[in-house]
């Protein structure tokens, strides 16, 4: 008995040591995920926030426990003033602008100055906070000061604070003698120890591979998986958030180095504008150009009708995320080719070294964006200081609702002389596309297909599902109109215009229970064929296709030759006249050098062109059984 005595003070040491400690940090670690919950969420937590919490903070005071007592006190002190303060700017920034703490929040603070820093705290401190749910928090660390002031108040106070709380002590200690409370708690911290282990296992094992990643890329890939850890106090989302703009500082470094190395040895300006659109996840099985039965693309038929738009019937993007699309498409490097995307020049910096002038209208990588991993992980290159000014001569600043926004930035860059056609110009949207959700990236008053129109077509699957293809299709129409007015832009200038989705699109597709994109799979011939597989398209101008037969001839030429979209930069300069020795004509879709067998490895492991040789194969073996 004496034995499960001592074991059970041993236990509870760390509570009798630190039990302030202990209760104000867990009652702040719950207040902060209540606080920080999306709306519609009701009261649901994290599912095992209590017990996880639990654990993180037992541990933590077991190691302070072994620390000298007066050690002890200032350790303690300073993660106070260290987690109030976090806690307090991640409930913030939540509130404010409807994100906790990000990797690009983080970035964004970096390259504020003294300026900027003083009118956003003139802006947004001010008495309104206190009433926000920020006063949650100024109420606990209230009443956190009042308990540790407790012996300073009483004597302000004049009370005599032994005759006050002694006796109260005193009786919890004989009462917890009498029915062996100390048993009991040490048999239950016993059980919530073994219990917070097993439920948070899962969790601790992402979160330490997120935290021990090798590239910002690799982070990203691991959150794409079902079990990756989720950073569940502001403390954590501030350590990953540090750790992730580390990781993307050191690619920044080799882009920098890479661009200082790039070197334009002569341009000949073949095509004096060059528009490159990159929309944003467009299935080609919804695509009415290649044959869907929806229309969708009446714009971009009637283009292909005037024999001015040569579609590609066999292109594949390289990933199925944004971001590692937006690395291997600007980047000279090919997947296949040594080292990796941030070792080569960006194909912006070697139009700008070679005198063109460079705009980005972008409807997603901006640094003002409330960005996730994801987007960070696509835009720190391109928002970098260094970087974006070797890049672009010309970058919007703002984020629009629908893409008829950036046609906005453009006309009016244009009225005010930023962007001058009679130049060299490399031109490039980004737009938003039909990246999810699919409702939100039409106006209202764009809405054409409804789930009505879908229940012939798919009597499969139910109402919601053909509401949601409806508003991906009408997603579809709505981008087939913003390109369309881009093409009419150019469509009297000397100008060549080239359109590429950054990857394909799953929208409950037959036999297929997924939407978005299925991330964490191994690639098999379905995840190929719907995510991989992209509308590709040149369109030039009647005035351009006169001055540039050669190119016309060799763009028609093409139209049915294999290609990935990581090669695209070669092609790009080819089309400016750049000569560099970064450029490949192996690479080049329109050169008679261009090597057409290149494997085309989807996500860096699997062989695009094997896995549909052998799907073909397959779905001709089950032909002939029938």
């Amino acid at each position: 008995m004496k034995g499960f005595m001592r074991v059970g003070r041993l236990l509870l040491r760390p509570f009798a040591d630190n039990g302030v400690f202990f209760v104000t940090m867990y009652v702040l670690g719950v207040l902060c995920s209540l606080l920080t919950m999306p709306p519609g969420d009701g009261a649901k937590l994290y599912s095992n926030l209590w017990l996880e919490l639990f654990l993180d903070l037992y541990v933590t005071c077991v190691v302070l426990s072994l620390l000298p007592q007066k050690v002890r006190l200032w350790v303690r002190r300073l993660m106070y003033v260290v987690l109030y303060s976090v806690a307090i700017t991640d409930v913030f920034c939540f509130w404010k602008f409807g994100s906790t703490i990000t990797p690009s929040m983080l970035l964004l603070v970096g390259e504020t100055d003294s300026r900027e820093a003083g009118e956003f705290f003139t802006t947004y401190i001010n008495l309104d906070v206190l009433l926000s749910p920020i006063g949650w928090l100024v109420l606990l660390m209230l009443i956190h000061a009042i308990i540790a002031l407790r012996k300073k108040l009483c004597r302000l106070f004049k009370l005599n604070y032994s005759q006050l709380v002694k006796p109260f002590f005193t009786k919890v200690s004989a009462f917890a003698d009498r029915y062996r409370i100390t048993h009991v708690s040490a048999v239950a911290v016993v059980v919530l120890l073994v219990w917070s282990i097993c439920s948070s296992w899962q969790n601790k094992k992402g979160m330490t591979r997120l935290m021990t990643a090798s590239t910002i890329g690799e982070v990203e890939h691991i959150l794409t998986e079902a079990n990756h850890g989720e950073f569940y106090l502001p403390i954590y989302r501030l350590a990953f958030s540090i750790y992730s703009n580390e990781l993307a500082s050191k690619q920044v470094g080799r882009c920098i180095v890479a661009s200082n190395n790039a070197k334009v040895d002569s341009c000949n300006y073949r095509s004096p504008n060059i528009v490159l659109i990159i929309g944003e996840s467009y299935s080609r099985s919804h695509c009415q150009l290649y044959g869907y039965d929806v229309k969708d693309t009446p714009r971009q038929r009637r283009l292909e009708r005037r024999g001015l738009l040569t579609k590609f019937d066999d292109v594949v993007s390289c990933w199925n995320l944004t971001s590692f699309v937006f690395k291997n498409v600007l980047s000279m490097h090919v997947v296949g080719e040594k080292g990796e995307w941030c070792d080569y020049p960006l194909f912006p910096e070697l139009f700008r070294k070679a005198g063109y002038k460079v705009t980005f209208l972008t409807n997603q990588f901006l640094p003002e964006a409330k960005q996730a991993v994801y987007d960070f992980s696509g835009g720190f290159f391109l928002n970098n200081p260094t970087l974006s000014k070797a890049q672009f001569d010309v970058r919007n600043t703002q984020l629009h609702p629908f893409d008829d926004g950036l046609l906005a930035d453009y006309d009016r860059f244009l009225k005010d002389g930023k962007i001058d056609l009679k130049g060299h110009n490399l031109i490039i949207f980004h737009l938003i596309g039909q990246h999810v959700s699919y409702n939100t990236r039409f106006p209202r008053d764009r809405h054409k297909f409804t789930a009505d129109d879908y229940t012939e077509r798919r009597p499969d699957i139910g109402n919601g599902r053909r509401r949601m293809i409806a508003n991906y299709d009408n997603a579809c129409l709505y981008n087939d109109s913003i390109v369309d007015q881009i093409v009419k832009r150019f469509a009297n200038k000397n100008a060549i215009v080239i359109y590429m989705p950054d990857h394909g699109e799953e929208i409950y597709e037959p036999g297929r229970n997924i939407v978005c994109r299925n991330h964490s799979a191994e690639v098999d011939w379905p995840l190929a064929h719907y995510e991989f597989e992209v509308p590709f398209w040149i369109y030039c101008s009647h005035r351009y296709a006169l001055a540039h037969p050669q190119v016309f001839k060799a763009i028609k030429d093409a139209k049915g030759k294999r290609f990935m979209t990581d090669a695209l930069p070669h092609m790009l300069v080819w089309l400016a006249g750049i000569s560099t020795k970064s450029y490949h004509p192996q690479y080049n879709l329109l050169s008679p050098d261009y090597n057409e067998m290149r494997p085309r490895i989807l996500k860096g492991t699997a062989d695009y062109d094997k896995l549909r040789d052998q799907a073909m194969k397959e779905k001709d073996e089950n032909n002939k059984g029938k």
